[in-house]
């Protein structure tokens, strides 16, 4: 991974736009990449967004740069561990589409956990939740291993609907085998990022 900090920091690196036809810079379909949904517990917050820039920023508060900002998204609640979680995702993450794979940098003070299919073991019906630590990257969707996914999949191992283009990231939550969560919808604040397939 080549990861230029100032790019990704920098006002005007990454632009996201709701609109998934067409950007408001006139960018088309094809150069969408991915969608990002955020949730609180079972809920989804807001519309998906739609990315047509190799980075996004996902923040809590303007200004921490720009692209989703959660916060607009955001209504009131008496739910105590959402107002806590939301307290703790600051300048959140930036995702990069890179050559080989979609990479998350943890802009954050706080955890992000992460489950993606190319992180899982192959053909197996238990998942992996991975941490990654404040000021740290990783490969959270790689493009080979997805490709080889696809060849040896066996449906018998799937308990229900699949998405092997899905990623979910919690901001300061883990959940599954490790945690008291086990589910990603119990946890307070957390996103999806919907890949489209597309050529590297």
């Amino acid at each position: 991974m080549r990861w230029n900090v100032t790019t990704l920091l920098a006002p005007g690196g990454a632009k996201m736009y709701q609109d998934s036809n067409t950007g408001s810079n006139g960018r088309q379909p094809a150069d969408l990449w991915c969608k990002v949904a955020y949730w609180e517990l079972r809920q989804r917050v807001g519309r998906q967004f739609a990315v047509f820039e190799p980075t996004v920023n996902v923040f809590q508060e303007q200004p921490r740069g720009d692209g989703m900002c959660l916060g607009v998204l955001q209504q009131a609640t008496d739910c105590e561990s959402i107002q806590r979680t939301r307290a703790k995702i600051g300048y959140g993450m930036t995702l990069s589409k890179e050559p080989d794979g979609v990479w998350v940098y943890n802009r954050s003070e706080h955890a992000l956990f992460v489950n993606s299919p190319t992180l899982d073991l192959p053909n197996s019906r238990t998942f992996i939740v991975h941490k990654v630590l404040p000021g740290y990257c990783m490969n959270i969707f790689d493009f080979e291993t997805a490709e080889m996914f696809a060849r040896i999949r066996d449906p018998q191992f799937s308990d229900g609907p699949y998405d092997p283009n899905s990623i979910r990231i919690s901001f300061a939550k883990g959940w599954g085998a490790c945690y008291s969560r086990q589910f990603v919808s119990s946890c307070p604040c957390w996103a999806e990022v919907l890949l489209r397939r597309v050529d590297r």
